[in-house]
C-alpha cells in the first residue's frame, strides 16, 4: 500500500511545478490600494485589467457608503443560521424579487456562492436517469457540478451547434432507456474566450428535441442586453432559458449568485439545494449592498455605456495592430500570442516592471502548449488613457517575443528547473 501523499511529493502537477518561480507574482498576486482602473503592485503603480469590477462600482462612493452603513447596522453575522431554519429576512425576499422582475423571470433564490451554488444547482435538477448535455470549455464550476452527477453526461464541441445536435440524438436515445430527461448547460458568456453561448441556436432545437437549458451567465449579466440583463436579452431568447444563472462577483462587484427562473422550478430549487439548505445565510450586509448595487446597474445607464467605451476602444486597437484576440463578443478581451511558460513569465515580468501594465497570464494546461493568453477585462473605471498605453506597451511586447528577447531572458529560468 502506497502511502496516500506519495503522489503529491513527486508530482506537484503543471502549475504547482512552477510554484517557486511563480507565486507572488505570476499566481497569487498582491495588488493593494482602492479597486480601481489603477492599483499597486509591488510598490509600482499599474493599470489593472485583470479586475471583474465591470461597472466599476467597487470603490464607488455611494456603493462604500450603503455597504458601510449596512455593516454597522448588522455587523458581519447578521442573520444567523441557514435561510430554512433562521436566516431568513424581508430584505432577502426583497433582494430574489427584483433580481428576477430585472431578468424577467418569475422568481429567483439567492446563492451565497457563484461557484457552489452551481455545482448545487446541477446535482438538485438532475437525478441519475437524467442525461446532461453541455459545452466542453464550460467553466470548472459547472465540470464539477457535472462530476457530482451519478447518470450519463456528453460533451458537445465548444459553440458547436451540430456537435450538440449529435449529442441531443445520442442524449434522447439514453432517455427513452431510462425514462429520464435532459438538461443542456451553455455560458451566456465564456469567461476565457469572451464569446456568447449561441443561445439563440440552441434554444431553436427544443422544437426538434425535448430538454430543458441551464445557463450559466456571470459575465453577461450587467453588461450585454438593452437594459444589462444578460446574454439571453442580447440574443432575444430570455423567455427560453429553463433556469438562469449569475453571480455577484462581477457586475455588482461583490459575493453572492442567484438562480431564477419559473416559480414552480425555483421552489423546488429552494428546497433541495444542499449547498443552500445547510449553510450559513448571505449575510445582511452583502444582502442590502446588492440591492444598492443592483438599484444603480438599474438607474444608471451611463456605467455600462462607458464600460462599452472603453471595450471597444480596446478591441478595435488590439485588432488594428494586427493582434488576435479571437472572436470575442463580451468584456472580456484576449490577446493570443505564441511562446513557452517561460516566456510568458518574461513577458509578463517586463509588462508590470517597465510598461506599468497588469493583466492576467494564461498558459497550459488551461490553453494548449505553445500559446499566451494575455485576459484584459476593461471596466467603466477605465480611460482612454488607459487603453493608449496598454496598446503601446503590447506593441512593445509583441516585438520582444519575436524577436527572441523573451526566449533569452527565459534560458535561465529553464536551467534553474532542469528542462531544455
Amino acid at each position: 500500500m502506497k502511502d496516500l501523499f506519495e503522489k503529491i511529493y513527486k508530482d506537484k502537477g503543471p502549475l504547482g511545478k512552477w510554484a517557486s518561480q511563480a507565486e507572488g507574482y505570476f499566481v497569487f498576486p498582491k495588488l493593494e490600494g482602492p479597486i480601481s482602473n489603477r492599483m499597486k503592485f509591488q510598490g509600482k503603480d499599474v493599470i489593472t485589467w485583470s479586475i471583474n469590477d465591470y461597472l466599476g462600482l467597487a470603490n464607488h462612493p455611494e456603493v462604500r457608503k450603503v455597504d458601510a452603513q449596512a455593516a454597522a447596522d448588522y455587523g458581519s453575522a447578521y442573520p444567523m443560521g441557514a435561510r430554512m431554519m433562521s436566516g431568513h429576512t424581508d430584505l432577502h425576499e426583497q433582494l430574489q424579487n427584483e433580481l428576477a422582475s430585472f431578468v424577467s423571470k418569475e422568481a429567483a433564490y439567492l446563492l451565497n456562492f457563484g461557484y457552489q451554488g452551481m455545482v448545487s444547482t446541477i446535482d438538485a435538477l438532475v437525478s441519475k436517469d437524467d442525461i446532461i448535455v453541455y459545452d466542453v470549455d464550460a467553466h470548472a464550476c459547472i465540470i464539477d457540478g457535472v462530476r457530482l452527477h451519478m447518470g450519463k453526461r456528453f460533451t458537445y464541441k465548444h459553440n458547436d451547434v451540430e456537435s450538440l445536435e449529435k449529442n441531443l440524438e445520442r442524449a434522447t436515445k439514453m432517455a427513452e432507456q431510462t425514462g429520464g430527461g435532459i438538461l443542456v448547460i451553455s455560458e451566456g458568456v465564456f469567461g476565457m474566450r469572451g464569446e456568447q453561448g449561441r443561445l439563440k441556436e440552441i434554444v431553436t432545437l427544443k422544437k426538434k428535441f425535448n430538454f430543458r437549458l441551464f445557463v450559466d451567465d456571470a459575465h453577461g449579466f450587467g453588461t450585454l442586453g438593452a437594459t444589462g440583463a444578460g446574454a439571453g436579452e442580447e440574443q432575444g431568447v430570455q423567455d427560453d432559458i429553463d433556469v438562469y444563472f449569475a453571480t455577484f462577483a462581477k457586475s455588482l462587484a461583490s459575493t453572492g449568485a442567484f438562480i431564477a427562473g419559473d416559480k414552480e422550478i425555483i421552489d423546488y430549487l429552494k428546497y433541495n439545494l444542499r449547498s443552500q439548505m445547510f449553510a450559513k445565510s448571505l449575510q445582511m450586509q452583502l444582502v442590502v449592498g446588492a440591492l444598492k448595487r443592483l438599484e444603480m446597474l438599474k438607474t444608471m445607464p451611463e456605467l455600462k455605456a462607458k464600460l462599452w467605451e472603453n471595450v471597444n476602444a480596446l478591441q478595435s486597437g488590439l485588432k488594428e495592430r494586427g493582434f488576435d484576440i479571437g472572436t470575442t463578443q463580451s468584456c472580456v478581451t484576449p490577446v493570443y500570442l505564441k511562446g513557452s511558460i517561460p516566456e510568458a513569465m518574461a513577458l509578463v515580468r517586463d509588462l508590470r516592471e517597465n510598461h506599468g501594465i497588469f493583466c492576467s497570464i494564461v498558459v497550459y494546461p488551461v490553453i494548449p502548449k505553445g500559446l499566451i493568453l494575455l485576459r484584459l477585462i476593461p471596466t467603466s473605471s477605465h480611460t482612454l488613457q488607459d487603453v493608449e498605453e496598454t496598446l503601446a506597451a503590447f506593441e512593445a511586447i509583441r516585438e520582444r517575443l519575436e524577436n527572441g528577447t523573451y526566449k533569452r531572458l527565459s534560458a535561465s529560468v529553464m536551467a534553474a528547473m532542469g528542462e531544455s
